[in-house]
């Protein structure tokens, strides 16, 4: 595991055109582009609340494609928690993430409950164009033993509580995305903030 310091590291994975961007800019910034623009990567930072102190959260917006993998094996190294994101539009995009999975497994090479990964249906507003049922999404992350949310960077959908449950997910930091502490943090655990899926 990395050495515990006043930042923490979240890396967010997933093919190309699934959100990855779109969910991240949603989320520090408070916006959404129209359009896809490769990423090769980029990291944003957000100040937070962490065992009641200020720290830095350190987001790692990776790139779409394989073609780096020493980039992703040492991103993953470096990070404390992981968002794996697939477009629910693309049932490929869910499968490319098995990859993923196996090379933070043999990364990492500890219980996998011990850190923290969240799987994100994004795209969820896309209704008509969806190939992937949210009960799918569930059962892949019953077999990852990691938490389950689906996403619309568009709509604003669950970006938050994605991050949110992210950081609940943390055993060994309190941590919240609010600073004056009055904002009611979730308790460890799954789904304790919105639907996990968009109603269809």
């Amino acid at each position: 595991m990395p050495e515990q310091s006043n930042d923490y590291r979240v890396v967010v994975f997933g093919a190309g055109g699934v959100g990855k961007s779109s969910l991240v800019q949603r989320f520090v910034k408070g916006t959404f582009r129209e359009g896809y623009v490769p990423t090769i990567e980029d990291t944003y930072t957000q100040v937070i609340s962490c065992n009641k102190n200020v720290c830095t959260l350190q987001i790692t917006d990776t790139t779409g494609s394989h073609q780096f993998p020493a980039m992703m094996r040492l991103n993953i190294t470096k990070g404390h928690a992981f968002i794996l994101v697939y477009s629910v539009t693309s049932r490929q995009s869910l499968k490319e993430l098995s990859a993923i999975w196996d090379a933070i497994l043999e990364t990492k090479n500890e219980a996998m409950g011990d850190i923290p990964v969240m799987l994100a249906g994004n795209k969820c507003d896309e209704t008509e164009s969806r190939e992937v049922n949210c009960s799918e999404g569930e059962e892949q992350a019953k077999r990852w033993r990691c938490n389950f949310m689906e996403t619309s960077a568009k709509t604003n959908f669950n970006v938050k509580e994605l991050f949110q449950e992210l950081l609940n997910m943390e055993k060994n930091r309190n941590m919240t995305l609010s600073l004056d502490g009055k904002e009611k943090k979730s308790q460890k655990g799954p789904h304790k903030f919105k639907e996990k899926c968009c109603l269809m």
